[in-house]
């Protein structure tokens, strides 16, 4: 992450500023709220891959700061939204918008993020920034709805899965790597093969993110959550695929009866360990990554590509 840093620090110092004051009201409350959500946001991964899918193909320019915002504004807006729809009262380790300030102010804030995004591109003539982005949003929203139908009755096949995330995850990243790549090319043809490019990161990203909820590391979400909420991910997906009837009903049972009691997660877990779910799900995790990778292949060695190939590595090796 460092060697990123040194390529687009300047820039994303630059960002953080332009960000800040997109996000300003003259609403008291709503203003308050907008300087927690700065204080605690993440690691500004779609960000940076906005700016280093710029600089790969040009020079970073007014309208890369509004792409970069607007994948941000989008991101937080589905965040908190995300936080009231599954109930959820911390994120990254703090508390959420609903925790403190309960979902009715929690679902206008995600409209007000939402509302200054549309703005800002408006605001500007970035249709295409509008047109990329507009296209991630449904995504996101048939992913999530396409999950909540299918775990109803927790028979989820790998094919199925892969739409989700495809939709519910890759489709934002891979909107950032587009619109980025759109800003300094306006070549349509360049920006689509960068957004299929950020949809190969974006689901090896969301495994490695499943393959959390295996472990035993402290990575700001407790282990075992996906089971607790019966969701069906890939290394538990293989698991029932290749596991013989008698334990595949007792998991199904657990799955759907059982699912918050900590002996049974755990007896899950060591089921999937077992069964070799965790390690055919970071074969499959690594297959993405390396896609990805062969598509930055096709374009000019130079230091933002290592940069980027750098970035993409995060995404698998990440502690949390």
């Amino acid at each position: 992450m460092d060697f990123v840093k040194d390529i687009i620090g300047e820039e994303l110092t630059i960002f953080e500023k332009k960000f800040a004051e997109a996000v300003k009201s003259n609403t008291p409350l709503l203003d308050r709220i907008m300087k927690y959500i700065i204080k605690r946001k993440g690691k500004q991964l779609r960000p940076m891959f906005v700016f280093l899918s710029a600089k790969l193909h040009g020079d970073i320019n007014e309208s890369t700061y509004r792409a970069a915002a607007l994948v941000e504004l989008l991101h937080t807006a589905t965040l908190v939204h995300d936080d009231v729809v599954d109930e959820s009262l911390e994120r990254r380790g703090f508390f959420s918008i609903n925790a403190i300030w309960k979902n009715k102010i929690a679902v206008l804030v995600g409209d007000y993020l939402l509302s200054k995004g549309l703005l800002l591109s408006t605001s500007n003539d970035d249709f295409e920034h509008l047109h990329i982005l507009s296209e991630a949003v449904r995504q996101m929203s048939e992913g999530e709805l396409l999950q909540i139908e299918k775990s109803r009755n927790l028979n989820l096949s790998e094919e199925i899965y892969f739409e989700i995330i495809r939709n519910k995850t890759a489709s934002l990243l891979s909107s950032a790597c587009a619109v980025g790549a759109y800003t300094t090319s306006q070549d349509k043809i360049i920006a689509d093969k960068m957004k299929l490019f950020g949809e190969k990161v974006g689901i090896a990203f969301q495994i490695k993110d499943d393959l959390f909820d295996y472990g035993k590391e402290d990575v700001g979400k407790p282990t075992g959550n996906d089971i607790k909420e019966k969701k069906l991910t890939l290394p538990l997906i293989y698991t029932l695929n290749n596991i013989d009837t008698k334990r595949k009903r007792e998991i199904i049972y657990i799955l759907k009866n059982e699912n918050t009691n900590p002996e049974k997660i755990n007896a899950v877990i060591d089921t999937v360990v077992k069964a070799g779910g965790i390690q055919y799900a970071t074969e499959k995790m690594y297959l993405y990554r390396d896609e990805a990778l062969a598509i930055l292949d096709e374009f000019p060695a130079k230091e933002v590509r290592k940069a980027l190939e750098d970035l993409v590595r995060y995404t698998t090796d990440r502690k949390y």
